[in-house]
């Protein structure tokens, strides 16, 4: 609309006795194909351009037309090509201002103005594109962004679920193998004592009620922060509530000072014994148990579990209820602790369960 405006200025300003009749009729045909030209400089920025710009020699009414192919140009092409076609129609305009002098001031003047107005129609389509890529690659760089959030998001969510797998496991499971010794204990003992069926039934209450205890302490880790978990000040009262389970116990710490562990080793070194206990009283129910802490600041801490196995194909009643998981998610704790599980048989017939952990100093 703008390019037809200005070729019918022109041409009406053509309709004059004193201007040639060849200006009139280049005018006409020159100003409508220019404008016609214009709907198709966005799928041939270039070719359409130069094409109208072109025009614009002999037909002055082309003269809008052609600045805005010029626009459209520079809009969508890169700067040096954007360039290169205001150039062109800088050139064009000095040559029709040259042949067909537009009057009211020197020609030195007007091919400044032609220059300058090149420069800003150039400049302007330059910054415009500029812009409009740069909106782009933000709006780009927020999917992305976007995208990788939920990605992060998802992978916090997975390793959320996995610490809750692994927390649950090795508090509840603990607990419940106690639970089922003792449970096991009054259904197979059926001539026991009054005083024995009451002493199991009080380590079977006590029991289910630590194991509430140690949920909720995992429940509340789930809803505020790792920091919130419950402090553990050593192995003794782990080791005291498994012999009172009936296991034999011996605990060798080697002048080792739990409570002045950092937190992540003492932690993971006390999620190891106790899964060695459990699988222990779940496995080899009966047999002896040795417990080994050692190491020192500034190297390692070595968490040791050892026991027999079961004496040729002999299995416990227990044994079946695991599904590896444990083990699974204890060499889990243990790596992201910074640490090593091994664990499989001895040479000497027994089943050995040891975590080698970091011990900077504080």
């Amino acid at each position: 609309m703008l390019a037809a405006a200005g070729a019918v200025a022109v041409v009406w300003g053509d309709l004059t006795p004193a201007t040639p009749g060849w200006y009139l009729w280049a005018d006409i045909v020159g100003g409508a194909l220019a404008c016609a030209g214009i709907w198709l400089c966005r799928r041939w920025p270039v070719a359409a351009s130069l094409a109208v710009i072109a025009l614009s020699v002999p037909a002055a009414a082309a003269s809008v037309a052609a600045g805005i192919a010029t626009l459209i140009a520079a809009l969508y092409r890169r700067p040096p090509v954007a360039a290169a076609v205001g150039v062109a129609w800088v050139a064009a305009t000095l040559v029709r201002f040259a042949w067909r002098p537009p009057g009211l001031a020197p020609y030195p003047v007007w091919a400044l103005v032609g220059v300058l107005f090149g420069g800003a129609i150039v400049g302007w389509g330059i910054v415009a594109r500029t812009r409009r890529e740069l909106l782009a690659s933000l709006a780009e760089r927020a999917r992305r962004a976007e995208a990788d959030q939920r990605v992060r998001a998802e992978e916090a969510r997975r390793a959320e679920r996995l610490d809750i797998a692994r927390e649950m496991h090795d508090v509840l499971a603990h607990r419940l193998s106690l639970l089922a010794v003792h449970a096991g204990a009054l259904h197979f003992n059926a001539a026991a004592r009054p005083d024995e069926v009451a002493e199991a039934a009080g380590v079977i209450r006590t029991s289910a009620h630590q194991a509430l205890q140690e949920l909720r302490a995992v429940i509340s880790v789930l809803r505020e922060s790792p920091s919130a978990e419950l402090p553990l000040t050593g192995l003794a009262p782990l080791v005291k509530e498994s012999r009172r389970a009936g296991m034999r116990i011996e605990l060798h710490e080697h002048g080792v000072r739990f409570a002045g562990l950092p937190e992540t080793t003492r932690r993971t070194a006390y999620r190891v014994v106790q899964e060695g206990l459990t699988n222990a009283r779940k496995h080899a129910p009966g047999r002896p148990v040795t417990v080994t802490v050692s190491g020192a600041a500034g190297g390692e801490l070595t968490v040791e579990v050892r026991n027999p196995l079961p004496a040729g194909r002999e299995a416990a009643e227990l044994a079946t209820t695991g599904a590896g998981a444990g083990l699974a998610g204890l060499e889990e704790r243990v790596s992201l602790a910074g640490g090593h599980l091994e664990r499989g048989p001895t040479n000497d017939g027994g089943f050995r369960l040891a975590a080698r952990l970091p011990w900077p100093h504080e």
